[in-house]
């Protein structure tokens, strides 16, 4: 079996995953050090470039020798965000998943690139303690299994971060680091996540001024509240307050109202998949908001049995997303059921969003499965109450036989 040295400074050209942080800034630069022969550099527009031509210019001046950036944010909300959005996927009941079903397109990418220039090897900045070179590897492997995936920090000399930024201060490699607020950072329209420094350590209360970009800290939001309306067309969000838009747009503009309200911050310890635990602080205001609205609508709108399963189908759906198993054949037969049994979930929800919180205001189903009619404690002329005698007397039978069995059981 080759050596990852041997694979690198044989390989044709190499795709390189490229944010323009610290770890790719750096790997440009190392890896043509160490013997790669072309590297284009491939940025995955998630809506958080801010100024591709800088991108462009810091790759091509670190030794790249052509530069992507391919915009993919509405294909990211609608074939991704929206999908796990109808699973009602939180892996470990609170996180939303912004970073872990990114991964899969981006490789999807990634591929694309590599096929259309030749390229024979791809390269990513994940370190080997994450989850996301597992996430990267397994979708790549399971697009274009002939491609070969390199990870330095897995067999470079580098050790951490802090050798990691000496390496850039020695080869003139510009980077935006301050040592008191540099924490890793992930960010796409869905959310926005913190990690390292002082949050590694549970016991630090996350600072809120310091950390947070897009949300406003609940105790100096507005102190107004304010109503936001919600359609969903088969448990996709498709108008906010009226307006119809498309997916990412829906998603920029919730954003921004949650956000002043204080609304989608999670401060969570979670279960990596390489073993460890690991502690974040995630901002996602429009997808707190909208997987609260779309619960709201899931209990008048879902067949009881179907919303039971539905809620078991979450956990694991959210786990195979979270291990990176997206292009799985499970993970595909899990949408086809989901679409099947969300072909109801149709309809507007208006909520109140006021200092962190979110409040149900009202839910107008469009096929609505609640009756007022039966549900009613008022007297009705649909429900006969005395049905439920014979009803309880078969539900309870087998309850009922077992307990006289241990009344007559001799010791």
């Amino acid at each position: 079996m080759k050596k990852e040295y041997e694979i690198l400074k044989e390989s044709k050209k190499v795709i390189l995953a490229y944010s323009g942080g610290l770890d790719t800034s750096v790997i440009v630069t190392w890896l043509k050090e160490n013997g790669a022969n072309e590297i284009i550099c491939v940025s995955v527009d998630l809506g958080q470039v801010e100024d591709e031509e800088a991108l462009n210019k810091k790759a091509i001046n670190s030794g790249a020798s052509k530069f992507y950036n391919i915009n993919v944010e509405d294909e990211f909300i609608d074939d991704y965000a929206f999908k796990c959005l109808k699973a009602g996927a939180k892996y470990e009941g609170v996180y939303l998943l912004g970073t872990a079903m990114a991964r899969p397109l981006i490789a999807k990418v990634l591929v694309d690139i590599a096929k259309k220039e030749g390229a024979d090897l791809i390269v990513h900045g994940c370190t080997g303690k994450g989850n996301d070179q597992i996430r990267f590897e397994l979708s790549i492997n399971a697009l274009a299994p002939e491609i070969d995936v390199l990870a330095p920090w897995r067999f470079w000399d580098i050790k951490g971060r802090s050798e990691e930024e000496q390496y850039a201060l020695d080869h003139n490699i510009p980077l935006k680091v301050t040592k008191d607020e540099d924490y890793s950072m992930d960010e796409n329209i869905w959310h926005l996540s913190h990690e390292g420094l002082d949050l590694e350590d549970p016991k630090n209360a996350a600072n809120l001024e310091k950390v947070l970009y897009w949300v406003t800290d609940p105790k100096k939001a507005k102190d107004e509240a304010e109503i936001v309306e919600i359609k969903f067309l088969e448990g996709t969000p498709v108008a906010l307050n009226g307006e119809n838009l498309k997916g990412s747009e829906l998603v920029k503009k919730l954003n921004k109202i949650g956000g002043s309200h204080g609304i989608g911050i999670d401060d969570i310890v979670e279960s990596r998949v390489v073993g460890m635990k690991s502690r974040g602080v995630y901002e996602n205001p429009a997808a707190s908001i909208l997987y609260f609205a779309h619960e709201k609508l899931q209990t008048t709108t879902m067949h009881p049995d179907a919303l039971e399963y539905h809620q078991k189908l979450s956990y694991d759906y959210a786990k195979l997303v979270y291990q990176g198993k997206w292009m799985t054949p499970l993970k595909e037969g899990m949408d086809a059921l989901i679409d099947k049994i969300e072909e109801n979930v149709t309809g507007k929800v208006k909520l109140e969003l006021y200092k962190g919180n979110i409040r149900p205001i009202s839910i107008d189903a469009t096929n609505s499965l609640y009756s007022e009619e039966y549900a009613t404690f008022e007297e009705d002329d649909v429900y006969n109450q005395y049905d439920a005698t014979g009803f309880i007397n078969l539900f309870g039978l087998s309850t009922k036989l077992y307990a006289k069995a241990l009344n007559k059981k001799e010791y």
